[in-house]
């Protein structure tokens, strides 16, 4: 059963960069971008809707919305481009460490952002 869950996250993985890698081409709607570029922002977000210290529910926000995006976002790319992508994913170990890095600056940005937006509207109501 743990071979089974490690072969399934290598997959996820594998699906999760190709997304990455297809939202990067230049034929895939913008439509189509933005629901994989906001799943594989998720997926590599250090911050969750939930966070993962709590029990059960911790790891159920992953679980159900980054496949749920990779479906999403699979049916919207052009099935040439996704095989190129997969393929290229097969290859590729993914993009560089200081890639990562600035893009884990940028989403921590974003939901600290986020989180000062909803913070100010609810004092604005409740004022």
């Amino acid at each position: 059963m743990l071979d089974e869950l490690k072969s399934r996250a290598r997959a996820l993985k594998t699906e999760t960069l190709a997304i990455y890698f297809a939202a990067r081409d230049p034929r895939t709607p913008w439509y189509a971008k933005a629901i994989a570029i906001g799943t594989v922002a998720y997926a590599l977000s250090p911050l969750d809707l939930i966070p993962d210290f709590v029990p059960v529910f911790g790891y159920l926000d992953d679980l159900i919305i980054v496949p749920a995006g990779i479906a999403l976002a699979l049916k919207l790319i052009p099935p040439s481009v996704i095989e190129e992508a997969r393929e290229k994913a097969r290859q590729d170990s993914g993009p560089g460490r200081g890639v990562k890095v600035i893009g884990v600056i940028i989403i921590a940005l974003i939901w600290i952002l986020l989180i000062i937006g909803f913070a100010s509207i609810i004092l604005h109501l409740v004022r």
